[in-house]
């Protein structure tokens, strides 16, 4: 593997641990104890991913992720003590890819993290269905430049909320439940945090839909999940 991955963490010995444990699984970690140190870093060694803690002092882990996705869109992985749902959507709407909250299994962590860099390798190769876009009346999916579009204007989503995006849009009509969608799109199973889905959907419907609280592309099917609208 040899890839680099950030660990930042303003606690010693969880930054101490996952040295540890990603140097067995054979990566290569650069760590870093604030944000100004984790931005030196990021810039300077091109890291394949990001774990990141989000309460340090200084520059916290919000503003590291909000800077990170200016310039990329490599996996983020935040960390928090706290299990609040606005810390979650804020992680999100700062472009974070993965959530997971302290106390955290090793393994789980270590499988996050090797779901994360394949699914970033794989959405830098060209669409599994062979299609080159998706549309759905004014909403042009490209997946060649991984962008989407509505009524010809650039809409800006995360690469999370793009995929989960193409996602729905290849399989219109197919009702899915938080943890099949959690499954497919974030790569792994449910572990007891499905709102992450419910809080990505709130999200995208958020920038693609005219009005969030009456969606119609991305629909409810009550009591079972979620799925795109394939009238339109």
């Amino acid at each position: 593997m040899y890839e680099k991955i950030l660990v930042v963490d303003d606690e010693v010995s969880i930054v101490d641990i996952l040295r540890y444990n990603l140097e067995k699984e054979g990566y290569r970690p650069i760590t870093a104890h604030d944000g100004y140190q984790a931005m030196e870093l990021f810039e300077r060694e091109h890291p394949a991913l990001i774990i990141l803690d989000v309460m340090m002092p200084g520059m916290d882990g919000f503003q590291v992720c909000r800077r990170v996705r200016e310039t990329s869109h490599i996996p983020i992985i935040m960390l928090t003590a706290r299990a609040e749902e606005m810390d979650t959507v804020l992680g999100l709407e700062m472009g974070a890819d993965d959530y997971i909250t302290k106390p955290f299994g090793m393994r789980e962590l270590m499988a996050r993290v090797r779901t994360n860099l394949r699914r970033h390798a794989a959405l830098t190769q060209h669409t599994e269905t062979g299609e080159d876009a998706f549309t759905a009346g004014n909403l042009v999916l490209d997946t060649e430049r991984f962008a989407v579009r509505k009524n010809g204007k650039v809409i800006d989503l995360t690469q999370r909320e793009t995929e989960l995006l193409k996602f729905f849009m290849s399989r219109r009509g197919q009702v899915f439940s938080r943890a099949a969608i959690l499954e497919s799109v974030w790569g792994y199973e449910a572990l007891g945090d499905e709102r992450t889905v419910d809080v990505t959907i709130r999200r995208l419907r958020e920038k693609i839909e005219d009005e969030a609280g009456s969606p119609v592309y991305i629909l409810t099917k009550r009591g079972v999940g979620y799925y795109f609208n394939d009238a339109i």
